[in-house]
């Protein structure tokens, strides 16, 4: 049995703001549009922690400190390798949210989003991030 298997790396992060709001991406992507968390993919060979401060910092202007690892979400692809998200929460952050490419960035409460349109999979990716 063959042990090694391709796999894509992403991760998400789950910002709160400490009133009950987490920080939302409404994304511009044609094949994955709608309401989802920040991050994406990690590099060859970066450490995963420094990935989703990275990409936080370039999808929201903002600078995590302390994310936490809450969980782990996989998906199969159609070419048999798995995409694999790895799922963080911060609560702490410097800077001010801006827009980037990716989609428009913005507040919401977090007990407001389960019924928002989402990018497929984010509500899966929620009840994750509840158990956590």
């Amino acid at each position: 049995m063959d042990k090694t298997e391709r796999v894509i790396l992403t991760n998400i992060c789950m910002i709160s703001d400490g009133r009950g709001n987490v920080l939302v991406q409404d994304r511009r992507s044609h094949n994955w549009p709608g309401l989802t968390l920040p991050g994406g993919h990690v590099g060859i060979g970066e450490d995963f922690t420094q990935a989703v401060i990275r990409e936080v910092l370039e999808e929201t202007g903002l600078t995590v400190s302390d994310p936490k690892l809450c969980g782990i979400k996989d998906w199969p692809m159609e070419d048999g390798s798995r995409y694999i998200a790895l799922l963080y929460k911060a609560d702490t952050f410097d800077g001010t949210p801006r827009s980037s490419d990716e989609g428009e960035v913005f507040w919401m409460p977090l007990d407001k989003l389960p019924s928002a349109k989402l990018a497929d999979g984010t509500l899966e990716l929620l009840d994750i991030f509840s158990k956590a």
